[in-house]
C-alpha cells in the first residue's frame, strides 16, 4: 500500500531539519549519508527562508497615526519602537 505523501509546510520542513541536525550531530552516520542529509537540509533551509520572507511581507502592524487613531504600516523586522 502506498504511503500518503506529506505536504511540505514550514512546520514539516522545520521538523525534518531538526531530525537531520540530530542525526548528523550523533556522529553515527557514514559520510555519504551525511552529505545527502546536508544537501536535503540546504533545500529545506531555502524553503523555510522563502516561506518566512513571504510571511514577513504579509505581516502588517497597527501604529499610532498621531491623531488618536491607528494606521496600517508594513512590518519591518528591525524597526525601532
Amino acid at each position: 500500500m502506498a504511503k500518503k505523501e506529506e505536504v511540505l509546510t514550514f512546520e514539516v520542513a522545520l521538523k525534518r531539519l531538526e531530525g537531520i541536525v540530530e542525526k548528523m550531530e550523533s556522529g553515527e552516520t557514514d559520510l555519504d549519508t551525511m552529505i545527502a542529509s546536508f544537501e536535503e537540509g540546504q533545500r529545506l533551509v531555502k524553503f523555510c527562508t522563502a516561506k518566512l520572507n513571504e510571511v514577513e511581507k504579509k505581516i502588517e502592524t497597527l501604529a499610532d497615526d498621531g491623531k488618536g487613531g491607528t494606521k496600517v504600516e508594513p512590518f519591518e523586522l528591525n524597526a525601532e519602537p
